[in-house]
């Protein structure tokens, strides 16, 4: 099918959740993207932080071409390797004790918050006072679940399916006092991510992390991190919560993990795990040979190639490029985000939308977030090379916009 007719089909077919751009991709190299046309674009979205390695990345192809030959799906009642080999090397890298592997972030996310309402539950079992309440952070997304959603801030992700779960209460970002002053023995858990990314790339505060920390433990409740977008690799370390020199009990995972298949993980610390049994929770696909034999050759070449360093090392050097273009541009109020997820916030809605559309023609994929608040999530393997191309093509569009600007403004003077 060509464009058009895609665009004919689907616009019978499908559901309208996606705006999509009319733009027909048809492979990958790299950390390119290749459109029908032969056009190249340089990908600095990666399936809005999926594809790690970017595209067609050998040890991933091969790892699914020989697990495709042998074993693609069984069903979780019987044993098969991939999972234990896959658990043996999120727990190493996470610190944490037990893996529960599903089909994505918010089905990993649902399984956080069921686990932390059994866990409650059984310390109540156990004569301890804890509620069912979660806390949650203003511009949180976790998802789009029943569960998840509920948890999420932003009104337009939760009104239209309200009632959604209840025993929810929002704390203001990176507000201590207000965090303290909504704890209770009723909550259950605090639930954050440590770089919010669909809420504007805004990493937390190691003074509130610390604060979630020690509330927690004051009265036995959880601290569950979303690692979904920012973990595995994507800050430079295999999960942000590293960062700070801590360790949730639960987090998840899911993004970049299996390199493009669909997958997602629940890790957490024994004393929460067994608040799981058998039967209370699971999943048909989840963990299934071809996506763990997948998410393996990820883990392990992120290793082999030392990719952690890398996206430290390209992460810094994007950044400071950033930071360089915001001191000649007025347009740009912030710079921020951690290794190789990155955002620059622009004074205007508008602005952002035009940059995204004038960056597409120039061949190059980001996107936007929080309406003002342009996100790079690229592959990591990105070069410097192809930093220097992005924001060269960032300083061209605010230099014609600024002179547009000008241009609007004295002929209004004149006028």
């Amino acid at each position: 099918m060509s464009l058009k007719e895609t665009q004919e089909t689907e616009s019978r077919l499908l559901l309208t959740t996606y705006e999509r751009y009319p733009v027909f991709f048809t492979e990958g190299e790299g950390v390119h993207l290749i459109d029908e046309n032969g056009n190249r674009y340089l990908d600095l979205l990666s399936g809005i932080g999926v594809n790690a390695l970017g595209y067609g990345h050998p040890a991933v192809e091969q790892a699914i071409v020989e697990q495709a030959r042998k074993l693609i799906h069984i069903s979780n009642l019987f044993f098969h390797g991939g999972q234990a080999e896959l658990a043996q090397r999120l727990t190493k890298a996470s610190g944490m004790d037990r893996a529960f592997f599903c089909n994505s972030g918010t089905e990993a996310w649902e399984a956080a918050l069921k686990l932390s309402r059994a866990y409650a539950a059984e310390q109540r079992g156990c004569g301890k006072t804890l509620g069912t309440k979660f806390l949650a952070l203003e511009n949180s997304f976790h998802g789009r679940t029943m569960g998840s959603v509920a948890t999420t801030h932003k009104a337009k992700y939760r009104e239209p399916f309200e009632p959604v779960m209840p025993g929810v209460e929002f704390v203001r970002f990176n507000d201590v006092d207000d965090l303290k002053a909504k704890f209770s023995t009723e909550v259950c858990a605090i639930l954050l991510e440590a770089v919010q990314g669909e809420g504007g790339v805004r990493p937390i505060s190691q003074e509130f992390m610390i604060a979630a920390r020690e509330l927690t433990r004051s009265t036995g409740a959880l601290l569950v991190i979303d690692e979904i977008q920012a973990g595995l690799g994507r800050t430079g370390k295999w999960f942000a919560y590293q960062h700070y020199g801590l360790q949730p009990d639960i987090t998840t995972i899911a993004k970049p993990l299996a390199g493009g298949l669909p997958l997602g993980a629940l890790l957490c610390k024994q004393a929460v795990a067994e608040a799981f049994h058998p039967g209370m929770h699971g999943t048909t696909f989840g963990g299934g040979p071809l996506v763990c034999a997948a998410a393996v050759a990820v883990m392990d070449t992120m290793e082999q190639e030392h990719l952690l360093e890398h996206v430290t090392e390209v992460g810094t050097y994007f950044r400071k490029k950033l930071e360089d273009l915001a001191s000649k541009h007025d347009c740009i109020v912030d710079v921020r985000g951690l290794g190789l997820m990155l955002a620059i916030e622009l004074s205007s809605a508008a602005q952002a939308k035009e940059t995204l559309a004038c960056m597409m023609q120039k061949h190059i994929l980001i996107n936007r977030t929080h309406e003002t608040v342009l996100r790079f999530l690229p592959p990591y393997i990105l070069s410097k090379a192809d930093v220097d191309t992005t924001v060269q093509a960032l300083d061209e569009i605010f230099t014609e916009q600024g002179a547009e600007i000008a241009h609007a403004h004295a002929g209004g003077h004149v006028g």
